[in-house]
């Protein structure tokens, strides 16, 4: 699994893993670089994730650290949002934040890192279907990355675009809500 086509990213969720299987993972599937995407990048059950201890741990084994702050997640949706395909708040909020420039200033930097050496994109969900960095992942996508979720046991996913997924000039990306049929 270390070989890697040009411009592949993957994700990781450290949920409660122990740091060994943390770095067991990453060097299985070869990446260089840790970039951590939570917007409050600590945790107080698993305290091997914190800011700190990962900036130091994770260089001691030879892969690089970097805190992404323009990428996190909890953010809240805007009136009228357009992205209203997401039910969750919280996704509709996080697609609402794609289209800021601090979103656009995160992605080009998280763009460069994977570019220099093979990247992980870290939150702290388990599951990436069900976190903020399925729609990082969309972002990747639709600018030609191809995106790897790994999962329990090493196992990985394909990211595909969700079907409701709008894509505009190219890479602007929106989720409109479904449209009604009209019965005649």
């Amino acid at each position: 699994m270390a070989d890697h086509p040009e411009r592949t990213a993957f994700t990781i969720g450290h949920s409660t893993r122990s740091q060994d299987e943390l770095l067991g993972l990453l060097g299985e599937a070869g990446l260089r670089t840790l970039a951590d995407v939570r917007a409050f990048p600590s945790s107080r059950r698993h305290p091997q994730f914190d800011e700190g201890a990962l900036s130091h741990w994770l260089p001691e084994a030879g892969i690089g650290y970097v805190q992404l702050p323009q990428l996190g997640g909890r953010r809240a949706p805007i009136p009228g949002s357009p992205n209203g395909g997401w039910r969750e708040p919280g996704f509709r909020g996080y697609a609402d934040h794609m289209s800021s420039p601090e979103f656009s200033a995160g992605l080009v930097r998280l763009e460069e890192l994977a570019c220099e050496r093979p990247t992980a994109i870290m939150c702290a969900e388990a599951v990436w279907w069900r976190c903020h960095r399925r729609l990082i992942a969309d972002a990747l996508t639709v600018r030609g990355w191809r995106v790897e979720h790994l999962g329990l046991g090493g196992r990985t996913a394909i990211h595909e675009l969700p079907t409701f997924a709008v894509v505009r000039h190219g890479t602007a990306l929106s989720y409109p809500p479904p449209q009604s049929s009209l019965s005649v």
